[in-house]
């Protein structure tokens, strides 16, 4: 129950942050960046898509072969693609990530590290886009940023967020060297024993940093083309900054099939950097649809996989109406 309605608050959410949009700029800015993409556009987004599903799908290769999971590169491309439609297609924008990982840990044997390796793979692109995203905030100053730095580095915030690092740690650890036995110290254990295993031993991490990067620069890119087809002129320096604060909003679990926050802090961070909020929310908008273009494979890949189930329905059946009828018994209709 208590799930259920956390999901109603984090779609009222998103819908939230777009109705305030479309009150205070109109209509204008999506229909605008609808009205610019072209066919060029949507294959520029399909190979830029293809570019970062393939890096995806070779990260969680290596976190499941890290955790003692085989997961051939061909079909993780397959699941990948699958996951990102239904992530794009369906409200919450996680819905993929957790059917692929069931899926995977039912067809490895073993269902609780096949969810723990979509963690771990989801878990090493945010860290990636944090770090690199804190690097390029503080090695390319933006009007934008300025706002937000005079509110980290204010007295009472950077002491209750030093207060909080503290307690988090201190609580982490002992959890872990305690030697009770409980639930949530024997689940913190086996996360730490699960990263140390997915992502930080020797033959995986330099993979999983490799192929972090690469996607990151692909999302990159493709808001770069979102702002190019939006109208947007500015330097691409001028722009890295503000492209990396709406990748950033994209992970906050306040979105309905990725839309929502990422509009919002477009839309603010284009307008206190002078670019005009129309214009990033327009930028937010073309990047979103371009991003569910990019998944349109995985459409294919659940079809496919429907029909092949079918197919493989059928042999049963005429194997079982064979039997009813050499046994006398009506056979069943369509």
């Amino acid at each position: 129950m208590k799930r259920s309605v956390w999901a109603w608050l984090r779609m009222l959410a998103g819908v939230g942050i777009l109705v305030m949009l479309l009150w205070h700029l109109g209509t204008g800015a999506f229909l605008d960046g609808l009205r610019r993409i072209d066919a060029g556009t949507l294959l520029a987004a399909l190979a830029i898509g293809l570019l970062t599903t393939v890096c995806s799908a070779w990260r969680w290769c290596l976190v499941a072969r890290g955790l003692g999971l085989r997961l051939p590169l061909g079909r993780a491309v397959a699941d990948y693609y699958r996951a990102l439609f239904l992530n794009a297609a369906l409200p919450g924008g996680v819905l993929g990530d957790v059917h692929r990982a069931v899926r995977h840990g039912r067809n490895a044997g073993d269902l609780g590290r096949g969810v723990s390796a979509v963690v771990l793979e989801r878990a090493a692109g945010q860290i990636v886009l944090l770090v690199a995203g804190a690097a390029v905030l503080l090695a390319r100053p933006s009007p934008a940023l300025a706002r937000i730095g005079r509110l980290i580095t204010a007295p009472g915030v950077t002491v209750l967020a030093a207060v909080g690092c503290a307690l988090v740690l201190a609580a982490a650890g002992w959890l872990y060297w305690s030697r009770g036995a409980s639930r949530t110290g024997r689940a913190v254990r086996a996360a730490l024993t699960g990263a140390r295993r997915g992502l930080l031993a020797r033959g995986v991490w330099p993979g999983v940093a490799l192929s972090s990067a690469v996607v990151l620069a692909g999302y990159l890119g493709m808001f770069l083309l979102a702002a190019r087809v939006a109208g947007s002129t500015a330097p691409a320096a001028e722009l890295v900054p503000l492209m990396v604060l709406a990748l950033l909003a994209m992970a906050l679990p306040l979105n309905i099939g990725g839309w929502g926050p990422r509009e919002g802090v477009a839309a603010w961070s284009f307008g206190a950097a002078g670019l005009g909020a129309a214009q990033g929310l327009t930028t937010a908008v073309v990047y979103g649809v371009l991003a569910l273009a990019a998944s349109v494979p995985g459409a294919g890949v659940l079809v496919a996989r429907w029909i092949a189930g079918l197919r493989a329905e059928r042999p049963q059946i005429e194997l079982e109406e064979r039997v009813l009828a050499e046994h006398g018994a009506p056979q069943r209709r369509p």
